[in-house]
């Protein structure tokens, strides 16, 4: 009976998780949706509007410092409560700006909340999650990125088109503010603890901060993430600039892309546990699956030659799909190897990693779509999945020598 409870609330907290996520989604895409008309309407050329989206990875990747910290000390339940109210309202004042400058402030605001859904969402499915269902649980609430993703282009344009691009942003802000309530009531109050030995705050950041593990699972977020923020940020843009898509046709087309990373999300939980359960141990799982998606990604090189849409759209799902499979993978690889107390507060430095990776790459891919090579942007893309599978690897093999030392934080 208690079991059969214990099994209900965890799920009603995915659920909701997944609802935070798919808002998440919505209020960050709304921009690069609207990007073309917001541009014109504040009298922005490319430049500005990649300083602007840098001003949100800015504060995204800094915010993930603090934030997984906030999560640990607060708990999951108010540290989500907290953020989800922060990037709404953030969100909804972007529909009353009226210059670049404000627009950029309102981002950097909106960057501040939003990565707290991503150190407060780990926690709670390693708080309620077996590590048999830790990948499928990881994998379905971070699908709400792509459903959101999938969702924004029609949604977000269908608002602007009927009631003004501001409306999209006020819209999509309440509905956070209507979700926040909903969690306070479904969220438990306390999530019992095993006692742990203490640990003061200077040598806890000194333990973690030490870990060549951390560090390099940072570097492999850094490396990859800029694929997914250069399909999020730019690509419905090249499709209006190269190809000369029109808002409605972007709108009607694109969500193909995100839902093929919705269907990766979902896949790489599934392919991980079935090793699970096949007997391989979880973390080399989260690896094997990783490494497939490495091999995938690169396909995004053929883009760089304009192919028809058909194939060009091909080519991004493969690449969304292959990246959502690895980042899945890679953010159950932390809750794997570190205990439930800190996961938050770990998984908050890797995807500062994340953030950082982001923001570099923003401003060169700026620099080279302002040059009018979006050629070279998916060149780029292509070399980087590789990459950050093996600083992943070593970060494995770096995580079992040291557990087996006796002498780091892992679980």
């Amino acid at each position: 009976m208690i079991e059969g409870k214990a099994r209900k609330i965890r799920w009603a907290i995915l659920a909701m998780l997944f609802a935070s996520t798919v808002i998440n989604y919505l209020d960050r895409q709304a921009l690069s949706i609207l990007a073309t008309t917001v541009q014109q309407d504040l009298h922005m050329d490319d430049i500005a509007y990649a300083r602007v989206v840098q001003a949100f990875l800015i504060a995204y990747t800094f915010a993930y410092l603090m934030a997984g910290r906030v999560t640990d000390w607060l708990g999951t339940r108010l540290s989500l409560a907290l953020f989800v109210g922060w990037w709404s309202l953030a969100n909804l004042l972007t529909g009353f700006v009226r210059s670049a400058g404000e627009l950029g402030a309102a981002r950097f605001a909106l960057g501040l909340g939003e990565a707290g859904n991503y150190t407060a969402g780990p926690k709670a499915v390693s708080e309620h999650f077996p590590p048999r269902e830790r990948g499928i649980a990881l994998g379905i609430y971070t699908a709400g990125a792509m459903i959101g993703a999938t969702l924004a282009p029609p949604l977000i344009a269908g608002i602007a088109l009927h009631f003004g691009w501001r409306a999209a942003f006020i819209a999509t802000g309440a509905a956070g503010l209507v979700w926040l309530v909903v969690w306070l009531i479904v969220y438990p109050r306390s999530t019992p603890e095993a006692k742990e030995e203490k640990i003061s705050e200077g040598a806890l950041w000194g333990r973690i901060l030490r870990d060549r593990s951390v560090w390099l699972l940072a570097g492999a977020r850094a490396v990859a993430d800029p694929v997914w923020y250069f399909y999020l940020f730019w690509f419905p843009k090249y499709l209006t600039d190269i190809y000369g898509l029109t808002l409605i046709a972007v709108a009607s087309m694109a969500w193909i892309v995100y839902l093929a990373a919705d269907l990766g999300s979902i896949g790489g939980g599934f392919f991980s546990s079935r090793l699970i359960a096949r007997g391989v141990a979880p973390a080399t799982s989260r690896i094997i699956v990783m490494g497939a998606a490495a091999l995938v990604a690169p396909l995004g090189a053929i883009a760089a030659s304009h192919p028809a849409l058909p194939i060009l759209f091909a080519l991004a799902s493969a690449v969304t799909f292959a990246h959502l499979v690895f980042q899945i993978n890679i953010s159950t690889l932390i809750v794997d190897l570190y205990p439930t107390r800190i996961v938050a507060t770990v998984f908050g430095v890797v995807a500062a990693g994340s953030g950082l990776g982001g923001l570099l790459s923003t401003q060169l891919v700026g620099q080279l779509v302002a040059g009018g090579a979006f050629e070279r942007s998916f060149l780029l893309m292509a070399l980087l999945h590789p990459i950050a599978f093996l600083l992943a690897f070593l970060a494995l093999r770096s995580a079992r020598r040291s557990n087996g030392e006796g002498q780091l934080v892992h679980a």
